[in-house]
């Protein structure tokens, strides 16, 4: 297997290098953070008036964890450490259910963001022959913008098409032969059910490599993908508050995401108490962002969750890795007192030959109790009349959720093409609970 590096010197640095190059990088970010409204009585208050109060990695767990209720009370400046004039950029979220965060960048920010989804994308295999076809949504959300500017960097002939137009989409590809997409797994699973319709078949694709990200997924829909398409399917990742795409990305090998430790601090912690955990071991990823000045992010608690691999990769990077990402600390769904991934739920539906590429998750209740309604499309060819065939099928499913999630679902299966579609992130569950 051929290993191409964007920067093979920060990739494989020696690991007491490293620790060198995070302590100098955390204190200058530590001087930006005494800059902003926020973190300059929440340092003091724990003893840090001065980067110079960083001498050992023990000081750094003095520095409180910062969440994203503090993004929303600091909005819409009080994280801003640089002035106005230098900024170029900025990005928020929607707000849709409150006050919005923002992220700041200075030209420097915006042009480092760029080398590390450079140096992610090269370590997949890319290079400048490959024609990339972006369809993350752009605007202010950081998918689009992120992989586009890192793209360009590369040499990658890009399509910045954003989100939605299937159609146009699947003309895009054919016509420009693109050769690497950047989506999200439903939608790619959803273009793969339209192929058809548009007289497009896969040998009229030059596809070669998939980034899939924006929502969590499990690996048998990574599979599914790969075998449909008949490509290669990388995991990314990234969040907008540090950055965007390009916080972690599978290299070559797909054995775990690598997170780009000269810029990002990287921890995983027991969501409850706080505990920083070992490796191997599934917890809340908590990151400090190293490199932007002009919004410091200490120790920010991302809600996902995932685990430290441990061992060296067989890229020879040194960065440590990361596992897909299992969930979300605010996606957890408690069913009858029983906590359930989303992404439980998916693994197993998706490992089933038979199940296409669509379903949806409905919770309801049922006089006291929860009731979960999984609602699964599959093959066409299974309505074919033979209702034993169907009925073991819906068995199946309810077995094998019932082994993994304890809970007893209530399956439907549905026609292909009958269930919502999402162009961008799918909402894959609906809670019809009523809220106390």
């Amino acid at each position: 297997m051929e290993i191409n590096f964007w920067d093979k010197e920060i990739e494989t640095i020696d690991k007491a290098a490293l620790k060198v190059l995070q302590l100098k990088r955390l204190k200058e970010t530590v001087s930006c953070a005494l800059k902003t409204q926020f973190y300059k009585p929440r340092l003091k208050k724990a003893g840090i008036n001065s980067a110079d109060d960083i001498k050992h990695w023990e000081d750094y767990k003095k520095i409180p964890l910062t969440t994203k209720d503090d993004l929303r009370e600091c909005y819409p400046n009080g994280l801003l450490a640089v002035d106005m004039k230098d900024v170029v950029r900025l990005h928020t979220s929607s707000g849709t259910t409150g006050t919005p965060t923002v992220i700041y960048h200075t030209k420097n920010d915006i042009n480092h963001w760029a080398e590390l989804v450079a140096r992610s994308i090269v370590a997949t295999g890319a290079t400048n022959e490959d024609v990339f076809q972006n369809m993350m949504s752009y605007g202010m959300f950081t998918g689009g913008l992120g992989l586009h500017y890192g793209a360009e960097k590369v040499g990658l002939t890009v399509i910045p098409m954003g989100g939605g137009n299937t159609k146009r989409q699947i003309q895009l590809m054919k016509d420009f032969g693109s050769t690497i997409l950047h989506i999200t797994p439903s939608y790619i699973l959803h273009i793969h059910s339209k192929l058809g319709e548009s007289g497009v078949e896969l040998k009229d694709l030059r596809l070669r490599k998939a980034y899939l990200g924006a929502e969590p997924y499990s690996e048998n829909t990574r599979k599914k993908v790969e075998q449909l398409f008949k490509i290669d399917v990388y995991n990314s990742y990234g969040l907008s508050e540090m950055n965007g795409p390009g916080v972690g990305f599978e290299c070559a090998h797909k054995c775990g995401m690598h997170v780009w430790e000269d810029t990002y601090l990287l921890e995983v912690i027991d969501p409850k108490t706080g505990e920083s955990l070992g490796e191997d071991k599934e917890g809340e990823i908590v990151l400090t962002n190293l490199t932007r000045r002009a919004t410091p992010l200490l120790r920010y608690r991302t809600r996902d969750i995932a685990a430290i691999h441990k061992g060296l990769c067989g890229c020879k990077r040194t960065h440590r890795r990361i596992s897909r990402i299992l969930g979300r600390t605010d996606d957890m769904l408690i069913i009858n007192g029983v906590n359930v991934y989303p992404s439980q739920i998916e693994e197993v539906i998706m490992r089933i030959p038979q199940v296409g590429t669509n379903y949806q998750i409905y919770l309801e209740k049922e006089g006291t109790l929860d009731k979960l309604v999984v609602k699964v499309e599959i093959y066409s060819k299974m309505f074919s009349g033979n209702l034993a065939e169907i009925d073991a099928l819906k068995s199946r499913i309810v077995e094998e959720l019932r082994a993994s999630i304890i809970i007893h679902p209530a399956v439907e299966l549905h026609e292909p093409g009958s269930l919502p579609v999402f162009e961008g992130k799918a909402k894959r569950v609906v809670d019809n609970r009523v809220k106390l």
